[in-house]
């Protein structure tokens, strides 16, 4: 696969998969953490605002390859 469609393809998975990602963590956080203490909140948006990198950073290697 050419390294041009490689990255066109990982651009669209990444803003496909962002938002889709957002609004499930968000709606988590809203239904199981209502009432929650605020430390259990805040560690829970720390660590759902930070693994939504881990697809991405998995998918980067792939998009820079060079064909081989």
């Amino acid at each position: 696969m050419r390294p041009r469609l490689k990255k066109l393809i990982g651009t669209i998975a990444t803003l496909v998969w962002l938002p889709i990602y957002a609004l499930f963590a968000m709606g988590v956080g809203v239904h199981v953490l209502p009432h929650a203490h605020w430390l259990l909140s805040l560690l829970y948006y720390a660590l759902a605002g930070t693994l939504w990198i881990v697809p991405v950073g998995l998918m980067l290697p792939w998009m820079y390859r060079e064909p081989g």
